[in-house]
């Protein structure tokens, strides 16, 4: 999942940048609602965290103007702001969620994966591919019916390939949905993920389309 993270505080915005990127997801952070508006012109993210009060704007009115343009991206608001008022402003303007600060970053990583999945059509807790079985929203895996342990960056992979079961999913779009603007990626990482998962769920799991780039079988 690729998330944009508008925050102008630099201890939350770290903070924040680490914990969504430690869950397997590109992160990219920036400080002002101008710099934000140019990466969503650039890249299509599936959610945004959004602080209200930020130095070139209100985050609302940003809001607001995306829901306007139709953006269709998850949409969680972080704020100091706490009022009842404040939250409905908030969800009537767009927002999917509202999560008040300090915030535990656990329950905002469960909240900003809960509101992605309404987005991505997610709402079937279990997958069955052939033998093997994944719970996406737990993020549990079974192969013949035993547990199999997959790691963050794997089922990051795993989520954008999901996301289009009938369809060859290019590296170039495996690599935009696991690595923010900046990020080094090795020529041959999105191959050593792919080969990680096919070791532990079969060869077969993931089929190479010669040329445009990967596909779940089953």
């Amino acid at each position: 999942m690729r998330v944009l993270l508008v925050e102008d505080e630099p201890h939350i915005g770290s903070a924040v940048q680490e914990h969504v990127r430690a869950a397997g997801h590109a992160v990219d952070w920036v400080r002002e609602i101008g710099a934000a508006d140019d990466a969503m012109r650039t890249v299509p993210y599936d959610a945004l965290l959004l602080d209200l009060h930020l130095p070139d704007g209100r985050g609302l009115d940003f809001l607001k103007k995306l829901r306007r343009r139709r953006d269709a991206l998850a949409v969680v608001i972080l704020t100091a702001r706490d009022q009842v008022s404040d939250r409905i402003e908030g969800l009537k303007a767009g927002a999917d969620d509202y999560l008040v600060k300090p915030f535990d970053l656990d329950e905002m990583n469960a909240r900003l994966q809960a509101v992605a999945r309404r987005y991505q059509g997610k709402a079937i807790p279990t997958i069955q591919l052939g033998p093997v079985e994944l719970e996406p929203e737990a993020r549990l895996a079974r192969l013949n019916g035993t547990s199999v342990e997959v790691t963050a960056r794997e089922w990051a992979v795993l989520d954008v390939l999901l996301r289009r079961p009938n369809s060859t999913v290019s590296k170039e779009a495996i690599e935009d949905a696991l690595y923010a603007f900046g990020s080094e990626i090795e020529s041959n990482a999105i191959e050593v993920y792919i080969s990680r998962i096919r070791r532990k769920f079969g060869r077969d799991f993931i089929r190479t389309v010669r040329g445009l780039g990967y596909s779940l079988t089953g």
